[in-house]
């Protein structure tokens, strides 16, 4: 048994790990938002679209590791870190709840961060909007409709820019 239960504390050390970078990583993201540094922004998503499949990899990881764990004390592969944790050598049983509840800990902030983002960079393209419509009136948004497609060109076209600026 202490084989399958190395590896999956590992593999909860690991999946940590990638949690941590993932915040990171949203913080990171975050201010880029807030100090307008556009370029940043761009590199953000990048490595936070790449930090999310590494994450994928490591919880799947995990995953196996917990299953492989549950069938060597013949529990069923599909038991919870609850019906594990009680079973494991009692030494071994607070570091793996601690592993556990920090992983939990970390997907909840996560969570919060990503959705934070999304408030701010979907705020930041509404008042985008708002300047474009101030500027060319009667433009048609430049986000998809409610039946999922863009919309028709705008009216304005790049000789009357041109003409509105010349």
């Amino acid at each position: 048994m202490n084989e399958p239960l190395t590896e999956l504390i590992e593999a909860l050390r690991q999946e940590l790990q990638h949690y941590g970078e993932m915040l990171a990583l949203l913080d990171q993201q975050q201010d880029s938002v807030l100090n307008r540094r556009t370029d940043d922004l761009l590199q953000t998503v990048g490595a936070i679209q790449t930090q999310a499949r590494l994450l994928q990899q490591a919880r799947d990881h995990r995953d196996a590791c917990r299953r492989q764990l549950a069938a060597r004390l013949g529990l069923p592969e599909s038991a919870s870190f609850a019906e594990l944790i009680p079973q494991l050598p009692a030494d071994y049983q607070p570091l793996v709840q601690a592993l556990v509840q920090e992983n939990n800990d970390l997907l909840v902030r996560v969570q919060q961060r990503a959705r934070q983002n999304h408030l701010l960079l979907h705020r930041a393209v509404e008042l985008m909007q708002r300047l474009l419509t101030a500027l060319f009136p009667g433009s048609a948004p430049l986000t998809y409709g409610g039946n999922g497609n863009l919309p028709a060109a705008p009216p304005w076209s790049a000789s009357t820019l041109f003409n509105a600026v010349g």
